[in-house]
């Protein structure tokens, strides 16, 4: 396929770049302790300092794959299926999502809703950045909400961002992982005292599983 029109299939969600993709047990949120496949999209330009898959931003770094042959494998594991980055709505999510419901499976979404949303997912997981706050529709849709606590203001931030999701969204902060012995407390305490919250934690890597 020559470089042009790989660039027209990726612009339109038929080709994605694919980081990695793998069977594992889902250790954040509302869904933990739920084995699901997960496929990791290449490309996102959010820029978290304290992101712990940067090797996913540079969207060139990673082969552009058909929509088919991700489906494909991803039907083999699971009946739940994860769809991460990366950034995943930097992409036309559409083909993907189309082609996994034609399976008849569960489609997740993790995504800071940077981008305008796109595809149909059972379940929308919105962890909202200061660098590039989400769109409105992301807030609207979420179904959880997971703000990443790395010091103290960012539970001002949580705040903030709790005010603009709808009724039915579960709140969740989440200690960021390197700092995760200083901020727990913080969090443990402010959950406490603000039970509208809920504490989120990587317990995929208390496990040492991807």
């Amino acid at each position: 396929m020559l470089e042009d029109e790989v660039l027209r299939e990726v612009d339109k969600g038929r080709l994605l770049p694919l980081m990695e993709e793998f069977y594992t047990i889902q250790g954040e949120g509302f869904h933990k302790g739920t084995a699901a496949y997960f496929i990791r999209v290449g490309g996102c330009d959010v820029g978290c300092h304290w992101c712990d898959v940067k090797e996913s931003w540079n969207a060139a770094t990673h082969p552009p794959t058909p929509v088919e042959a991700i489906v494909e494998n991803a039907a083999k594991y699971s009946n739940t299926i994860v769809v991460t980055g990366g950034e995943p709505l930097t992409w036309n999510m559409k083909p993907l999502t189309d082609a996994l419901k034609a399976k008849n499976l569960q489609i997740h979404i993790e995504t800071s809703g940077a981008y305008p949303l796109t595809g149909t997912w059972d379940w929308i997981c919105l962890s909202p950045k200061k660098n590039k706050l989400p769109h409105k529709e992301v807030y609207d849709r979420a179904h959880e909400l997971k703000v990443i606590v790395y010091n103290r203001h960012d539970l001002i931030f949580a705040e903030q961002e709790a005010a603009k999701v709808n009724d039915d969204c579960i709140l969740y902060l989440q200690p960021e992982w390197s700092v995760r012995d200083k901020v727990t407390p913080l969090i443990v305490d402010y959950v406490m005292q603000h039970p509208k919250w809920k504490v989120s934690l990587q317990t995929h890597k208390y496990l040492n599983i991807p």
